[in-house]
């Protein structure tokens, strides 16, 4: 199902294609319209629809004025207007395509294939971006990539047990004994691993604070499930405690 926006001051104009698009598909909802510009632009801050209807002959704020004030351009725009001469510029402003009043049933057709065709191809990086963040955000072991040797090791927060440095160098220690070589300071490997399971116990060591087994609290070492002994540090140990 697409869902569609249109702005178009005309309010037989906006009808009339509401109407041509609701007719002419069972795919296409019409989530809002709109006969002022201003009111468009700021139910678009806050939703993105599949495709925008934008009519160019606006009071006030003209088609082209509207795209560059909207600020989530993430959905394909098709301009609308009575008059042809605008079509190069509608070129220029990205619109995915550009339909002249009375609009025709089978340019309208051919417009939805391109936008199906456009919402297909085009998951775009901002979208994917936002995809993967709100995954990370709601996942307990969320990956975490590491460029080594030439390579690139996605792993799971899970597999990993502490990081140990070695001055310009750092090694992960995973729960399998695999142990992965970085030429990166610890500070950049803290960089990369999620505040909410890991904690930066000594100047040389990070851990995951999921696999403590205990906390000597006289000798001033914890015991990972792995049976490894990590100092911690004297300045570190009231945020670590905080931190359990």
């Amino acid at each position: 199902m697409l869902e569609a926006v249109i702005v178009d001051d005309e309010i037989k104009a906006l009808q009339s294609l509401s109407w041509e698009l609701t007719n002419l598909s069972d795919e296409v909802d019409i989530i809002a319209s709109f006969t002022d510009a201003r009111e468009a632009l700021d139910y678009l801050e806050k939703n993105t629809p599949d495709c925008l209807f934008l009519d160019i002959e606006m009071p006030a704020m003209d088609g082209f004025q509207f795209i560059k004030n909207l600020k989530n351009k993430d959905f394909p725009v098709v301009i609308t207007t009575a008059y042809n001469q605008y079509a190069l510029q509608a070129l220029k402003n990205e619109a995915i395509d550009y339909l002249l009043k009375p609009i025709d049933s089978d340019d309208l057709e051919e417009t939805i294939a391109k936008i199906k065709k456009f919402n297909a191809k085009n998951l775009t990086v901002e979208r994917l971006e936002r995809i993967l963040l709100n995954f990370n955000s709601e996942s307990q072991s969320k990956k975490i990539t590491i460029n080594t040797d030439g390579k690139l090791v996605f792993l799971n927060s899970d597999e990993i047990l502490y990081a140990e440095s070695d001055g310009n160098y750092s090694t992960i220690f995973l729960k399998d004994g695999q142990k992965i070589l970085l030429t990166k300071k610890l500070k950049e490997v803290n960089a990369l691993l999620p505040e909410s399971s890991f904690f930066r116990i000594h100047n040389s060591y990070i851990i995951n604070l999921n696999k403590i087994k205990e906390f000597l609290k006289t000798d001033g070492y914890v015991v990972l499930e792995s049976n490894h002994k990590i100092p911690v540090s004297r300045q570190k140990k009231s945020d670590f405690l905080d931190m359990l």
